[in-house]
């Protein structure tokens, strides 16, 4: 069913959601979903509200016109996103293959809903895999000498591919401030902890170190600030004394998996709004 996705945030006030559904309504929209929070710390208010479009009298552009009123009234940050214009998602990765590989499958499988019209690597492993999908592989190696031109050429295929969302399935590589800067929650990271605890490389071998009980799994989106990003999802399983770090690891891999995924797919059904360095998640 084609839908359009409606997301707000703006300063809480008494009549928002009366009279957000209420201009739907006068509209002929029919609501099929509709999620609402309050945060009483920071004073905002945040919506997401999926709308049958086969209902509204109103596409997008004539939405904007006559929604434009009513959002300056209420001082709304908007957006109205037609699920009809699949959402494109460029994949970035390195060596380590079981957050890609899950990735493709589940897109392949149509339990994503988006294209993915490029993978990126800094490495030549995974492009076997990447072609027998049908999807264009990017190969750009990244080495101290070279590393402002390589991101240069990234930045370059991310705007070519007219990416929508970036994702960083295990690519191990740290992305400079300025390409986060450009592109704001627009890029979706796995770390392979539960952070903010054993950040940084060798995660799972620092919890080792530490006999951690839990390990998990952090998908969150990328700043300027390595791995302390606004969380979307997070992954936990439990281990015990007996597990060594190739065990913490393969576990970890399963989380990994789980959390990227989900997290993924929550940014692609705008489940989810980001408030400073938090989330807002109508999972």
């Amino acid at each position: 069913m084609r839908r359009l996705i409606l997301t707000i945030s703006c300063p809480d006030r008494t009549g928002i959601v009366a009279a957000v559904t209420t201009f739907i309504a006068h509209h002929g929209g029919s609501v099929l979903e509709a999620s609402q929070f309050a945060d009483h710390v920071t004073g905002q208010f945040f919506q997401r509200i999926e709308i049958d479009a086969e209902t509204i009298n109103l596409d997008a552009s004539g939405f904007g016109v006559e929604f434009g009123p009513l959002a300056a009234e209420y001082s709304l940050n908007w957006r109205l996103r037609d699920t009809e214009v699949p959402q494109k998602v460029v994949i970035m990765v390195s060596k380590q293959s079981h957050c890609l590989d899950d990735l493709l499958q589940r897109w392949r499988n149509k339990e994503l809903e988006c294209d993915i019209p490029l993978v990126i690597s800094n490495h030549p492993d995974m492009r076997g895999l990447v072609e027998w999908h049908g999807i264009r592989y990017a190969e750009v190696p990244v080495t101290p000498e070279n590393r402002q031109s390589a991101f240069d050429e990234v930045t370059h295929l991310i705007e070519e591919a007219q990416a929508d969302v970036t994702v960083l399935a295990r690519y191990m590589q740290i992305v400079p401030p300025e390409v986060c800067e450009r592109y704001v929650g627009r890029i979706i990271n796995i770390h392979h902890s539960f952070l903010p605890s054993f950040m940084g490389a060798r995660p799972y071998h620092q919890a080792y170190e530490r006999g951690v009980k839990i390990i998990g799994a952090t998908c969150h989106y990328v700043t300027a600030d390595l791995d302390a990003g606004p969380i979307i999802e997070q992954e936990v399983a439990r281990i015990d004394h007996a597990d060594t770090p190739v065990d913490l690891v393969r576990i970890g891999r399963d989380v990994e998996r789980a959390a990227l995924a989900r997290g993924l797919r929550w940014h692609l059904e705008d489940r989810v709004l980001i408030s400073g360095n938090r989330t807002i998640v109508f999972d």
